[in-house]
């Protein structure tokens, strides 16, 4: 096979992985709008298929099963969330508070923006396989101690006073995720204005000295 041949075989295979992409991420967007307002165990195979505007046995192709595109769909948002406020605490000064203002931005960002995706992650967790939820509360774990190094280092080089640091994380990880189930991308904050107003509410709740 020459150099053309190889290239275009390739070309297709690549358009081919691009429109399978594009199909799990449309019904995978089916299944989040569907679970976030039927609840998984309200939605139905063929709930997800209208709202992809695919066949039932279209999404069977791409999916074994409603619990499969459950755990996608978690594993994904909580990946997403843990790449951005990484990525933000890597940008951040090397001070504490500083890494503390960065995080609780991004925490809050991603959840305002991700709003559907946030609230069926924390709303669905009962609703995992035993192997689902081992590897939802393993991505949960590093979320966690993310804030949890970002908070001890401040408590012990003296610029966070609080003396409760592990509830203290606690309510900064609640902070961001209960936001889903009550905010309104039409209300009067925007997500960046939110991100700001958090941001002190973090800075109060380790008592910040900075």
């Amino acid at each position: 096979m020459g150099e053309s041949a190889n290239a275009a075989a390739s070309s297709a295979k690549e358009q081919t992985m691009a429109r399978t992409r594009s199909t799990r991420d449309a019904i995978l967007d089916a299944a989040v709008d569907r679970f976030e307002r039927l609840g998984y165990h309200g939605t139905t195979m063929r709930d997800i298929a209208r709202g992809a505007d695919l066949t039932v046995a279209s999404i069977y192709s791409h999916f074994p099963s409603k619990q499969q595109m459950l755990q996608d769909i978690m594993v994904r948002v909580l990946s997403d969330g843990l790449a951005l406020t990484r990525s933000a605490v890597l940008r951040a000064g090397r001070r504490p508070d500083e890494q503390l203002s960065a995080l609780m931005h991004a925490w809050l960002l991603f959840h305002t923006e991700r709003r559907a995706e946030a609230l069926v992650g924390a709303s669905e967790i009962r609703s995992l396989d035993p192997h689902g939820r081992r590897l939802i509360v393993a991505l949960r774990d590093e979320q966690e101690a993310m804030f949890r190094d970002v908070v001890m280092r401040g408590v012990e080089d003296g610029g966070f006073a609080t003396p409760y640091p592990a509830d203290a994380v606690r309510a900064l990880i609640a902070m961001g995720t209960s936001v889903p189930s009550w905010y309104c991308p039409d209300g009067e904050l925007t997500p960046e204005q939110m991100a700001q107003r958090y941001v002190r509410l973090a800075a109060a709740t380790v008592e910040s000295g900075r």
